[in-house]
């Protein structure tokens, strides 16, 4: 079981790890995170763990400053030295909520409770996994110019991108025209095998990708065929899903 602990205080820390490799013989600490920015940065380049034992004071912000900013999607325990949060943390994706110090019995019903939720998962996940093989994606779209209607096959779509408040799907031939759906909604439109939103301007087809390179805080630059008026860069947040979603794993 990989665990990642998120905790800007050594003792704390030291105390936590001790316990939970006590209770459980097989973990795995990944890793030991002490701010937002160093937690945004880890997860641009490894994948979620299996669970996630979350301080909610860090060293330059709060556990919920982070996840305005990453998407999880593994169950997390919070550990703080105040009850107050309780709410807010079952609001996102907090399985528990333990208090300062920790005890052994409250870990070992923390862990108890990770299985009982990983039961359920995987159950609902297999479940999620048939609707999604049954859903109809969107084929075309009817594109409205001037006085002029046509219809645009999404195979000759090679990516949609926005533009000073409006929309255009931009063809294998070169051509930009305005659809009429944002990007957020086009997302839930069309084949995530071939799709992929990689930042708040672009939605890109597979096969429309001529290049890739590294970029700064392990962002990827992209270059588009037919070519884009920019390159556009992969968000950090989006990083290591991008390339899971290269590999055919997301």
């Amino acid at each position: 079981m990989k665990i990642l602990i998120i905790e800007d205080e050594i003792p704390a820390f030291t105390r936590l790890s001790k316990l939970i490799q006590e209770v459980i013989t097989v973990a795995e600490i990944v890793a030991q995170i002490d701010s937002v920015s160093a937690a945004v940065n880890w997860f641009s380049l490894h994948p979620n763990p299996d669970v996630i034992f979350m301080d909610i004071h860090l060293a330059d912000g709060s556990a919920f400053d982070l996840l305005q900013v990453v998407k999880l999607d593994c169950p997390i325990i919070f550990t703080t030295a105040f009850d107050q949060y309780a709410i807010d943390a079952f609001k996102v994706s907090s399985i528990d909520y333990l208090l300062k110090p920790v005890k052994r019995e409250d870990l070992q019903k923390s862990f108890l409770k990770l299985k009982q939720f990983r039961t359920i998962f995987q159950s609902d996940h297999v479940a999620h996994k048939l609707a999604v093989e049954k859903t109809e994606y969107r084929k075309r779209f009817v594109i409205r110019f001037g006085e002029h209607i046509k219809t645009l096959n999404v195979e000759e779509i090679a990516y949609f991108y926005s533009e000073n408040r409006a929309t255009f799907a931009r063809s294998h031939e070169g051509r930009s025209l305005p659809v009429d759906y944002n990007l957020d909604t086009l997302e839930g439109m069309l084949d995530p095998a071939r799709f992929f939103h990689i930042n708040r301007q672009y939605l890109i087809a597979l096969e429309a990708i001529a290049e890739m390179k590294t970029y700064s805080k392990a962002r990827v630059i992209v270059t588009l065929k037919p070519a884009a008026q920019e390159q556009p860069v992969v968000s950090s947040e989006r990083s290591a899903v991008f390339k899971q979603w290269l590999a055919g794993e997301a």
